[in-house]
């Protein structure tokens, strides 16, 4: 059944012992795709679909997730400066160094912005997708659900006894209809044991909080490299209905990419290409399209 939901070839890179998995699919140029927690490269996977008969579609498993290895912290630091080290050498790897459409989802937004701090001009595009690239908003509690997995026993048991994060985001995290039972199941697959479901308790328990918290000063050095990208062409498409990066990490995208194309789903949770699949895509092509068109009559106009 995954294989049919999934119909990617299967490509694998070494990290220090590690397999990190990857689809890349198609031909032209690169559109990346990083995925968060409690996801894989299977989030992604209508709009590599979508896009790979124009672009070279990229998507890698972060070590821990979906098709990668999934060592545990004897064999990976499972933290946000290794997981931009590694999209990094994944990109080295396949000789992607200009011209990228970045797209970035939950934890992804950090990692591939992370990315693109390193190497701002390589990045063409950005479409950003429920998701942060800096600390958390003062005007945003950090989410009780949260604070329990990352900060006690009782969520490490539930998160790698039960499955508890990466189940509860199969239902929570769609809005309009619920997630259909092969595609759930699709979702959790990877994270079938204790040892399996290491990677999405490090995930949250990796999130900075304050000053002197692991990353915080990276978290902080992402943040301040958003500047840099406020004349690069920039869409938003956003869930409102998400407990996480709601509308408090929204207003927040507005005013640090205020030139960006900004799309809201009132009744869209998290998993927005799941709920609004269709509508999303559109927009994703619609904006690589247009941007593509306007960077053309650009050149023309230079040359002539």
């Amino acid at each position: 059944m995954l294989d049919t939901l999934h119909p990617f070839k299967r490509n694998y890179l070494d990290r220090n012992g590690n397999k990190l998995q990857y689809v890349n699919e198609g031909q032209g140029e690169p559109v990346v795709m990083v995925h968060g927690n409690p996801s894989w490269s299977f989030y992604y996977r209508n709009l590599i679909s979508a896009l790979s008969d124009k672009h070279q579609c990229i998507v890698p498993d972060h070590i821990g997730c979906g098709l990668s290895d999934k060592p545990d912290d004897s064999g990976y630091d499972y933290t946000l400066k290794n997981r931009i080290d590694d999209l990094e050498a994944l990109l080295e790897h396949l000789d992607v160094k200009q011209n990228i459409t970045l797209v970035v989802h939950d934890w992804g937004g950090m990692i591939g912005m992370g990315y693109a701090a390193r190497y701002p001009d390589r990045i063409k595009r950005l479409v950003i997708l429920n998701t942060g690239a800096f600390h958390l908003p003062v005007s945003k509690p950090f989410p009780w659900a949260l604070s329990i997995c990352r900060n006690t026993f009782l969520g490490t048991f539930l998160v790698r006894g039960f499955n508890a994060f990466s189940s509860a985001a199969s239902y929570v995290g769609v809005k309009r209809k619920a997630m259909h039972k092969d595609i759930r199941e699709a979702y959790v697959a990877p994270f079938n044991s204790w040892a399996n479901r290491i990677s999405t308790l490090r995930f949250v328990q990796d999130i900075p909080l304050k000053p002197g918290d692991r990353n915080y000063d990276l978290v902080s050095d992402i943040a301040a490299s958003l500047v840099e990208f406020q004349d690069v062409p920039t869409v938003i498409c956003w869930g409102l209905q998400d407990f996480v990066f709601d509308k408090h990490f929204l207003t927040e995208w507005k005013q640090r990419m205020p030139h960006a194309k900004v799309h809201e789903f009132s009744d869209c949770g998290h998993y927005i290409l799941e709920d609004a699949s269709d509508e999303v895509i559109g927009h994703i092509k619609d904006f690589i399209e247009e941007t593509e068109a306007s960077t053309t009559d650009a050149k023309q106009e230079s040359v002539a």
